[in-house]
């Protein structure tokens, strides 16, 4: 009634996986994903360092500058420029940097990656301490 299949499948390959065809494992993965979730705070730091001079933010986008850097294997981030100051609320720059933190925060523990880690949740302390005053005022 069917008639056998003759010729190779399209779908896999019998040789096993194609050399021409990159192939990362699940830690590489993980590796690429929490560089860019640090990489997209960091570039939120440096915002925020534009709009308001800290010395807990000059050593945060430092510490998250070095995290990014190992990751990508030593190298450096680019970083943003802090002269041209955008018009944006520092409150709104605090929260997206909280959800970033958060983000990183659940890539680094699935990686076992207790260095970065233990900086997102760092991070995410005080984005929240920076938030509640102006929250509480507001209400």
């Amino acid at each position: 009634m069917y008639e056998p299949i003759r010729d190779k499948s399209v779908h896999s390959t019998v040789d096993g996986p194609n050399p021409d065809f990159p192939h990362r494992s699940r830690e590489e993965e993980l590796d690429i994903q929490l560089a860019g979730h640090l990489a997209a705070l960091l570039a939120v730091t440096d915002e925020l360092r534009a709009a308001q001079a800290s010395a807990d933010l000059d050593t945060a986008a430092e510490r998250l500058a070095e995290q990014v850097g190992r990751l990508r294997g030593g190298r450096t981030p680019v970083r943003a420029s802090t002269s041209g100051r955008r018009d944006r609320g520092t409150a709104a720059l605090h929260r997206r940097a909280h959800a970033l933190a958060g983000r990183a925060l659940v890539v680094a523990a699935s990686r076992a990656d207790t260095a970065a880690a233990i900086l997102a949740a760092e991070r995410m302390d005080a984005h929240t301490a920076a938030l509640e005053p102006r929250e509480l005022a507001s209400r």
